[in-house]
């Protein structure tokens, strides 16, 4: 059981992650700084850190040299597969084959890199595996090529299951497998997947934590795909679902607050 706070000591938050914990004292957002009252802007910047500063703060408090949760670098990566796979092919972080086409004269060049079948994703602004496309035929290709944007192409690895590890701090708070519903090659629980506990290969969990700690992301769930021997991380999900702490017997929001008032995060 978390230990009551003092109100004028409790840890500030914007976003509304932890408003309904009475430990944490959350603003709220206002895109307006200005309508934060003085207290409130008083509040802000005398804080050593502040919780879920949104998207539109995160980057504003980073030029300020303000500490946050989730990091900067964790909302600056949150949905941007383009982004994700640059880091990782700079980084050296293993990976699918993957390249982005640009316009019609680049998009003719797809099937001179790319054999059928492999994977089309969008690749800003998509998650629960709704943007992501097995393409088997020249059709296939066509249909997904009449969507504006660039075409962000990546080898298909034949899998029937991933593994969601979840990072918050410097620490893993949870990991489990991902299993493909029937029909589909989809492991997302959106999507008909179903979690299964069973252990995970260290090697994925020494992976996840290797790319939280080089991409600079603190909140994180990373898919981890294994073939054949190796390891390869598909994508950082700063979006998570919940439900496999849930599954696990884990109240999340607890979590987060015995973590804050620890100074884990």
């Amino acid at each position: 059981m978390e230990k009551p706070v003092a109100q004028n000591s409790r840890p500030i938050a914007i976003g509304a992650r932890l408003k309904k914990c009475p430990q944490i004292k959350t603003l709220g957002f206002r895109p307006n700084f200005s309508d934060y009252t003085p207290g409130e802007q008083a509040q802000l910047f005398s804080a050593p850190r502040i919780y879920y500063p949104t998207a539109f703060y995160a980057d504003l408090f980073n030029a300020m040299g303000k500490e946050t949760f989730p990091s900067y670098h964790t909302y600056n990566f949150a949905q941007d597969k383009i982004k994700q796979t640059a880091i990782f092919q700079m980084l050296g972080i293993p990976h699918p084959r993957t390249k982005i086409f640009y316009g019609p004269r680049q998009k003719k060049s797809i099937l001179n890199i790319f054999n059928f079948p492999f994977i089309a994703k969008i690749p800003r602004g998509s998650a629960r595996g709704i943007g992501v496309h097995l393409i088997q035929t020249p059709k296939d290709l066509e249909i997904h090529l009449n969507r504006k944007g660039p075409a962000y192409i990546q080898e298909y690895i034949p899998i029937d299951r991933d593994m969601r590890i979840i990072v918050i701090g410097s620490q893993i708070a949870l990991g489990f497998w991902r299993i493909a519903g029937k029909s589909t090659f989809k492991t997302n629980l959106s999507q008909g997947g179903e979690i299964n506990f069973d252990p995970l290969p260290q090697k994925a969990l020494d992976l996840a934590m290797l790319t939280a700690n080089k991409c600079g992301w603190n909140d994180v769930g990373i898919d981890i795909i294994e073939s054949g021997s190796r390891f390869y991380v598909l994508e950082g999900n700063m979006k998570y679902g919940t439900k496999g702490f849930q599954k696990a017997g884990i109240n999340y929001r607890k979590l987060l607050v015995r973590m804050i008032l620890a100074n884990l995060i």
